[in-house]
């Protein structure tokens, strides 16, 4: 009804059904930008290209520098560029190969092209260096991947991610979607219900980051 009224408002505004439309738009994008975070960022594209451009020009006068191709393989991870990230994490790991770090987004990448075997072999290396390395991401990462093939296996790496990360609602919400997947109605219910309670018991800092899964949850308990 809220929505309703400042639609009406708008167009009284405006004078515009159209434009009311437009601006009534880019306030629930800004409201969701800064309280939720269900839609995703339209400048952070922007600002990572041009980050990118940046670094590639430091690596042409200095192709031997390994943060700087650290940097540019995670920011090919964050536009899904796994194979050229892979390329490059492979170099990095030829100077860098005690590094959990670089070993666990050696292994996403190799999930993310399908190779789930080799990909599941590099994060559990890298969790025998590290078991706390990325606050516990490999396992989620695993427990996306065996969702589909493997759900059991899944549901054991999701658990082991809520040991090692405890304050992520992620982790319960992904295992309420597998329960659910399973038929397992009563335990996916009490996985979303345990998002939500994690969510109200975190600190305001927190919340931020958590919102989306909780919200996620809320609407599926």
């Amino acid at each position: 009804m809220s929505k309703v009224l400042i639609f009406s408002l708008l167009w009284w505004v405006t004078g515009n059904p159209f434009v009311a439309f437009l601006v009534l738009l880019i306030i629930l994008y800004m409201l969701d930008r800064r309280f939720v975070g269900l839609t995703p960022s339209i400048f952070q594209p922007l600002k990572r290209a041009r980050r990118l451009s940046r670094l590639k020009d430091e690596l042409r006068l200095n192709p031997h520098h390994t943060s700087t191709k650290l940097e540019i393989a995670r920011l090919y991870m964050e536009q899904k560029k796994y194979g050229a990230a892979l390329e490059l994490l492979v170099e990095v790991a030829r100077v860098m190969d005690d590094s959990a770090d670089v070993l666990s987004e050696q292994g996403i990448c190799e999930l993310k092209l399908g190779r789930t075997e080799e990909g599941e072999r590099l994060l559990l290396r890298a969790l025998e260096l590290n078991p706390r390395v990325k606050y516990g991401e490999p396992y989620l990462r695993l427990g996306e991947a065996f969702a589909g093939s493997d759900p059991e296996k899944a549901i054991r790496y999701l658990e082991r991610f809520g040991e090692v990360n405890s304050s992520s609602c992620e982790a319960y919400y992904r295992l309420g979607l597998l329960f659910r997947g399973l038929g397992r109605n009563e335990e996916a219910r009490r996985a979303f219900r345990e998002a939500v309670e994690l969510y109200r018991g975190l600190p305001k800092y927190k919340r931020r980051h958590e919102r989306r899964w909780a919200l996620l949850a809320r609407m599926k308990s």
